[in-house]
């Protein structure tokens, strides 16, 4: 029994490693033209790749979608559409900008801007407080330190 157990387990695996293969189409403007959308076509699975880049299900579902679009004469704008009204704003890799993009565009150049401007205000504080902080030695003090050194200094002690 342990002995088949071993193959049953690795027969069970081989499902996972099949796919099904992508058909690609025989002509290349098709296919030129499908790269081309995939490229402004975000992964909604991997988020960071776009469509022409990931190997996820979803995204080979959405070039497969693609194709079929374009071979039924549709227009680039027309598929784009279709994709953002099916999935929203996000679908695009470089969303338009409007009022529900409008963080996305923003948001990073000001944290930036505040975080270096935070830094300016912090790094000149810190300036003036050592300045403040340096006053210049009254006699009585400088006599003081000078008696302290001249006494750890002499080698009878």
């Amino acid at each position: 029994m342990k002995r088949l157990l071993a193959p049953l387990l690795f027969a069970a695996c081989l499902p996972a490693w099949g796919q099904s293969a992508e058909i690609a189409n025989a002509d290349p403007k098709v296919e030129a033209r499908l790269k081309a959308i995939a490229h402004e076509l975000r992964c909604l699975v991997c988020q960071n790749q776009t469509i022409a880049d990931s190997d996820a299900p979803l995204a080979v579902d959405l070039r497969q979608q693609t194709r079929k679009m374009i071979a039924e004469g549709k227009s680039d704008d027309e598929i784009r559409s279709y994709m953002v009204d099916r999935y929203g704003d996000f679908v695009l890799y470089k969303p338009p900008f409007n009022a529900a993009t409008a963080v996305l565009w923003v948001g990073p150049p000001l944290l930036i801007v505040g975080g270096l401007a935070g830094l300016f205000v912090m790094l000149r504080r810190r300036r003036a407080a050592t300045q403040e902080g340096a006053a210049p030695l009254d006699e009585k003090r400088r006599r003081e330190i000078e008696a302290l050194l001249a006494t750890d200094s002499d080698p009878k002690s």
